[in-house]
């Protein structure tokens, strides 16, 4: 039989391409590296060509490797094709990082949102604090995020608001003048956390983080004991044991991006925009 490129090592050698390295590329794939590293190097071998080199603590494709990346993806794009045409589905995940304020209170409907505009994919959820999910971004483990904040790279796209909301225990009652208000928040760097802050401060009311969280059920339980005042955002919905505030300055909305790893399909991170559009619509 003649040399023949195969299906895995072409996936390998895009996923290369498309995550700008070689571990990312087998963390997007879930194979090692090792393998991922086998495999461009069986297509170099077979085509008699490099088509990766060093770049920095990267890789970047020579001439002959961007030629074969157009090839690739034709040859990649026909065969899944080819497969669903026979009634063979080929399982495709989308794995999408959300906050906990976004989880809370978009997931419920995004994920039945997603699953009609994606049919095609399984779609995983990873929930985790703003910096961890930039970081499985950069790395590949996760394919988009939503991330408070406005979109700050070619990447993200702003889709919304998410409106905020001072909530105390039922029976909590503002300090005397000049006593600071104590805050729960947070754990810093958080969005949610600086702008309490910042609205505090721009109506003069001093104010002090008198009890931090890891996590969403934390911030709760402590507002719920009567420790101090946080904010959320909750989309009106009511929280058991918690009282909204109206005589606290009202905050600005935070923006929510959609943030997309370094070579997802546009079609993807497009169609997640517009889903979560049409709900915060």
């Amino acid at each position: 039989m003649g040399q023949i490129l195969g299906i895995a090592p072409l996936r390998s050698f895009v996923a290369v391409a498309d995550c700008g390295g070689f571990a990312r590329a087998a963390t997007s794939l879930h194979l090692t590296q090792s393998a991922v590293s086998q495999h461009v190097r069986r297509l170099e071998t077979t085509l008699g060509r490099s088509l990766v080199e060093r770049d920095g603590r990267g890789s970047r494709l020579t001439a002959d490797g961007t030629e074969l990346l157009t090839r690739a993806r034709r040859i990649l794009a026909l065969h899944d094709e080819t497969l669903r045409a026979f009634g063979v589905e080929t399982e495709r995940t989308l794995t999408i990082g959300s906050t906990e304020h976004a989880a809370a209170q978009l997931l419920p409907a995004l994920t039945a949102s997603l699953a009609a505009t994606f049919p095609d994919h399984r779609v995983r959820f990873r929930i985790d604090r703003g910096q961890q999910l930039r970081a499985a971004l950069q790395d590949g483990r996760i394919d988009l995020a939503l991330l408070l904040g406005p979109a700050g790279e070619a990447d993200a796209r702003t889709v919304g608001e998410l409106h905020l909301t001072w909530y105390s225990s039922p029976d909590w009652t503002p300090p005397a003048q000049g006593d600071p208000i104590q805050l729960v928040a947070f754990d810093d760097p958080c969005a949610l956390r600086s702008r309490a802050l910042e609205t505090l401060a721009a109506h003069d009311l001093p104010a002090e983080v008198g009890c931090e969280a890891a996590h969403l059920a934390g911030v709760q339980a402590a507002v719920r004991a009567g420790l101090g005042v946080g904010l959320m955002a909750t989309f009106g919905q009511r929280l058991d044991g918690l009282t909204a505030r109206d005589d606290l300055p009202a905050p600005q909305p935070l923006a929510l991006s959609v943030w997309s790893r370094r070579g997802l399909p546009a079609e993807l991170s497009d169609g997640a925009a517009e889903a979560l559009l049409t709900l915060l619509r």
